[in-house]
């Protein structure tokens, strides 16, 4: 055994620790033995030199033949042996692979073709058996050329060297269990090419980015160090780990100091210093690295192609954070594996309902995916085409499959003239009147699955009230864009609902993606206040006290109204403005309790309210016009979270939309407006004072609606103007 030299400075107890783990860790490798990726039926990557290694005695020497090629390999002292043998064109022969030194090991039936892995999480990881008309499709599996291999589940705080899976001969005996979209493209390839496809699968369905993501890939992104620091801190042999648990262990042994003095005097002792969060190892399958760690590393070295990823529904509310993540991701496996940009083709995820949850986070996350081929060598499936709104699993992976074909034709086996990418904005004609879509890869023009005019345009301008639906009209590669709402468009969106299922395709049927452009209007301009609606109250509620004393105060020059709107614009210290109007019919006559209601204005409202419009700047907001499930709570009171107006779907446990108010009256105080339909606070401006309770949207924790939150003082600038028209 290797002598082991233990790090100075560790106190004994660390030091029995490390030799411990050594005794258990080293391995005696009695025979030659290979990784298990390389076993019967396998695929290897033609015309790359192709990595081979193993295990062996230390200094045992390995020889290494696979048809004509014959190498030597000395195992290091760690048992280790690596030769790479000269790359091979494809081939339909078997080749056998035979590794000999104490004992001899044959791997049979290898085929020399294109080698794919296939990664992600439920979609991916679906099956043949599985996708549409399932039963036809794996009887119909007379594919011997192409192989495919699952790698288990196996989560690991650590990188791991081996796991067990076996290559498997495409039959209608086997092919059902294959990844589907794996084995869709596959088909594609092997009648394109007439050559052997490997499928590697590595893919756990529900799983988020990060777990599949090497440490080098978060180091690369700046936007990500937060995840690399924690992943390094918890990793043993990195500096941060050991520095701090020398610093633990230290105070530990200080602590079992004293410990052995208060049995013998009997003084009080404290508790033990815990274990620090910061050092303890990732346990689920969802945390950053462990899925690379237990199911990807130990496939670095082994040649591919290219890589095929079909995931993002666990992480689509995170926006453009997940393009971070990609790119994490993606250039962390190139780094590792060494074979330069090599191609990386993943799928856009498909409409889908996700509850009452915004409509908008789903295309903010299409807009990040779609960012990612801004990376080089990588192209996107689009699938709003063939989307199931009520299931997350889309069956027909059919289409999937031979649109990732297409693009590695295209870019990757001479394809050149093949339309493979769904078409995309090239540039935006504004006009007098109307907007001008420019799009590029349209296949010989665009057209409509349905021969009727595209759908899902939507456009803005100033003073248009937000985003109107558009008549959108084909004229060859372009889309010409108006609306009678918007008389001087600026900017457009297309498919920008996470239900959307537009009918616009390029010439060769490939979908349009979801997609914005131009320059939105000032958000104050969007709104519907024009002339119609009269300021009545202007206040800085950096003044917002018991008293209220009003900027601006118009009460007295307004008769009457028909309806009411607040306007309340926030800036956050980290500099992000945050929005909201929300209108809605007179809940009142009289315009002295439709502000602040405080004691003196003698307002006291909880009810619903019609017809409620509202406008936003936040995530996550429900926005729209004609909202029936609209109610406020505006009152000088203490209030409780019980249900007292037994509001709809109100809790009576958490303050949110439905809460009671309760003496004193000159108490707490509450100006929200809720939509109770979608569960949500819209605004809420609570406890006139210093430390005042103001937010739009839900606020986190055991409120819903900034009761508590303390944090007025937490806005550089807050402002609530209040109109009635």
């Amino acid at each position: 055994m290797k002598r082991r030299t233990l790090r100075p400075g560790l106190s004994p107890l660390v030091s029995a620790i490390v030799v411990l783990s050594c005794l258990l860790g080293s391995d005696a490798f009695a025979e030659v033995r290979l990784p298990s990726i390389f076993n019967d039926h396998m695929v290897i990557q033609q015309q790359m030199p192709i990595r081979v290694w193993g295990w062996a005695d230390p200094g045992e020497t390995v020889e290494v033949s696979l048809g004509d090629n014959h190498f030597d390999a000395n195992a290091d002292s760690s048992g280790r042996w690596q030769v790479e043998l000269p790359a091979m064109p494809a081939g339909k022969t078997p080749l056998t692979l035979v590794a000999k030194g104490s004992n001899t090991v044959e791997i049979k039936d290898i085929l020399i073709g294109e080698v794919w892995l296939c990664s992600g999480q439920s979609n991916m990881e679906w099956t043949v058996r599985n996708c549409s008309n399932g039963a036809d499709e794996v009887a119909a599996a007379q594919y011997p050329m192409i192989r495919h291999i699952k790698i288990p589940r196996n989560p690991n705080m650590l990188p791991q060297e081996e796991v067990e899976a076996t290559w498997e001969i495409c039959s209608p005996e086997t092919a059902g269990n294959f990844t589907a979209c794996g084995y869709f493209m596959a088909r594609e390839l092997q009648k394109e090419l007439d050559v052997p496809v490997g499928l590697v699968n590595a893919s756990w369905g529900g799983t988020r980015v990060e777990p599949w993501t090497p440490p080098i890939g978060f180091q690369k992104v700046e936007a990500l160090q937060d995840i690399y620091q924690s992943v390094v801190g918890r990793t043993p042999g990195t500096a941060q780990y050991e520095n701090r648990l020398q610093t633990h262990v230290a105070a530990l042994e200080a602590w079992l100091t004293k410990a052995t003095k208060a049995l013998n005097t009997s003084e009080l002792l404290e508790p033990s210093p815990s274990y620090p969060a910061e050092l303890t190892p990732f346990t689920s399958h969802q945390d950053p690295t462990m899925l690379y760690n237990g199911m990807l590393h130990m496939l670095v070295g082994f040649p591919i192609r290219g890589a095929i990823w079909y995931q993002g529904e666990s992480n689509h509310n995170e926006g453009m954070l997940y393009f971070e993540k990609k790119k994490a991701l993606i250039q962390g496996w190139r780094e590792l594996w060494g074979e330069g940009d090599f191609p990386f083709y993943y799928v856009q995820i498909a409409p889908y309902q996700y509850g009452t949850e915004d409509p908008a986070i789903l295309a903010d996350f299409w807009e990040a995916q779609a960012a990612v081929q801004q990376l080089p060598s990588t192209g996107m499936v689009v699938i709003n085409d063939i989307a199931t709104l009520d299931n997350i699993h889309p069956p027909n992976k059919q289409d999937v499959g031979k649109r990732l074909a297409m693009l590695a034709l295209k870019n990757d086996y001479g394809r050149e003239t093949l339309v493979a990418n769904s078409p995309e904005l090239e540039s935006l004609d504004v006009l007098d009147g109307s907007l001008r879509v420019n799009f590029k890869n349209t296949g010989g023009g665009l057209k409509t699955r349905d021969r009727k005019a595209p759908s899902h345009f939507e456009i803005i301008g100033p003073g248009s009230s937000g985003f109107h639906a558009a008549t959108a009209r084909i004229d060859g590669d372009s889309i010409v864009l108006t609306a009678d709402e918007v008389k001087n468009p600026v900017a457009f969106r297309f498919a920008w609902h996470k239900l959307a299922e537009p009918n616009l395709t390029g010439g060769t049927g490939l979908p349009v993606g979801a997609l914005r452009a131009g320059e939105l209007p000032d958000f104050l301009s969007q709104l519907p206040i024009g002339t119609d609606y009269k300021l009545v109250y202007d206040l800085d509620l950096s003044k917002l006290a018991k008293e209220v004393r009003y900027d601006v105060d118009n009460s007295g020059t307004v008769d009457s109204f028909e309806r009411i709107g607040y306007l309340l614009e926030l800036t956050t210290a980290g500099g992000e403005e945050q929005k909201v109007f929300v209108s809605m019919d007179a809940f009142t006559d009289n315009v002295k309790t439709i502000a602040i209601p405080t004691f003196s204005s003698k307002a006291n409202y909880q009810q619903n309210i019609e017809s409620m419009d509202v406008y936003s700047t936040v995530s996550g907001v429900t926005t729209g016009t004609g909202i029936t499930t609209g109610n406020i709570e505006f009152w000088p009171n203490n209030y409780s979270a019980v249900s007292g107006s037994e509001v709809k779907g109100a809790s009576s446990s958490v303050f949110d939309f439905g809460d009671k108010p309760g003496p004193p009256v000159d108490g707490y105080g509450s100006m929200q407006v809720h939509n109770y339909g979608e569960k949500q606070t819209l605004f809420a401006i609570n406890h006139w004072g210093a430390n005042a309770d103001i937010g739009i949207g839900n606020s986190e924790g055991n409120t819903r609606d900034w009761t508590f939150a303390g944090n007025a003082a937490s806005y550089t600038s807050k402002r609530l103007r209040v109109y009635v028209k």
